[in-house]
C-alpha cells in the first residue's frame, strides 16, 4: 500500500519536530542494565586508578624489601666474631712473663744488676781476699748456671705454646674466611694480629733470656781473668 500524500508529509514534519527538539542525536554516554547505570569514561577512569594504586603499593612494598635487606647486611656487618682467642693470647703471655720473672739470682732489673756487678764481678771484689775471691767465683759460676737454666725454661714455654698458636692461626683463619660482616672480618683481623704480637712477644722474651745469660758467662769470663790477673801479681810479690 503507497503511503498517502498526507501520511508523507505528517511524518516528515514529526521527524522535523523531533530534530529540532533534539531527540535524535549521537548515542547515548551511558546505559542502565537492571537498574545499574554504566558509564564507560567513568569506568576507564576508575581502572587507571587501581592500575596507578597498585603500582605505588608495589613500589612501596619494593622499598620495604630493600630496606630490610639493608638492615640485615647492617646486622651482618655489626655482628661480633663467634670465637675469641684474647683470653688464650693473654694467659700464654702471662705464663712467658712469669718465667722471666723466676729468673735466678740476677733478676731482670737494672738496679738489681748494677748491685750484684758491683758486689762479685768488678772492682774491690776482684782484689779481695783469697777466700772471698774464691766465694765470688763460685757466685757467678752460680750466676751463670742460673741463668742458661732461666733460658732453657724460656724457651721451653714458648715451644710448648706452638701447638696453641697453631689451632688458633686454623680457628681464626676459619672464622675469618666465613665471617658475614665487617666487623666480624676485621675482629678475626684484629685476634691475628694479637697472635702475632704475642709470638713477637715470645721471641723477645727468648732473646732477651738468651741474651742474659750470654752475657753473664762473658762477665764471668771476663772476672775470671782479672782475678787470675790479680793472683798472678800477689804470687810475684811474694816471690
Amino acid at each position: 500500500m503507497k503511503m498517502s500524500l498526507l501520511s508523507r508529509t505528517s511524518l516528515a514534519a514529526g521527524l522535523a519536530a523531533a530534530l529540532a527538539a533534539g531527540t535524535i542525536c549521537s548515542p547515548p554516554a551511558h546505559a542502565q542494565f537492571g537498574g545499574i547505570v554504566y558509564d564507560p569514561s567513568n569506568y576507564a577512569q576508575n581502572v587507571m586508578t587501581a592500575a596507578r594504586s597498585l603500582e605505588q603499593i608495589n613500589n612501596q612494598i619494593q622499598q620495604l624489601q630493600n630496606q630490610a635487606t639493608s638492615l640485615i647486611n647492617e646486622a651482618r656487618n655489626l655482628a661480633s666474631l663467634p670465637v675469641s682467642t684474647i683470653e688464650m693470647l693473654q694467659s700464654q703471655v702471662d705464663q712467658t712473663r712469669q718465667l722471666l720473672s723466676e729468673a735466678q739470682r740476677i733478676a731482670y732489673d737494672v738496679t738489681d744488676v748494677r748491685q750484684v756487678f758491683s758486689e762479685r764481678y768488678k772492682g774491690a771484689a776482684l782484689s779481695a781476699g783469697q777466700a772471698q775471691m774464691v766465694a765470688n767465683a763460685n757466685a757467678r759460676w752460680q750466676d751463670s748456671v742460673g741463668a742458661f737454666e732461666d733460658a732453657m725454661k724460656v724457651q721451653a714455654g714458648i715451644v710448648g705454646n706452638l701447638g696453641a698458636t697453631r689451632s688458633s692461626i686454623t680457628t681464626l683463619v676459619g672464622a675469618s674466611q666465613s665471617a658475614t660482616g665487617a666487623l666480624q672480618a676485621a675482629q678475626a683481623g684484629n685476634q691475628l694480629l694479637a697472635l702475632q704480637t704475642r709470638q713477637l712477644a715470645d721471641l723477645t722474651a727468648a732473646l732477651a733470656a738468651q741474651g742474659r745469660a750470654e752475657a753473664l758467662e762473658s762477665a764471668r769470663n771476663a772476672a775470671s781473668e782479672a782475678e787470675g790477673r790479680e793472683r798472678f801479681r800477689r804470687f810475684r810479690t811474694r816471690n
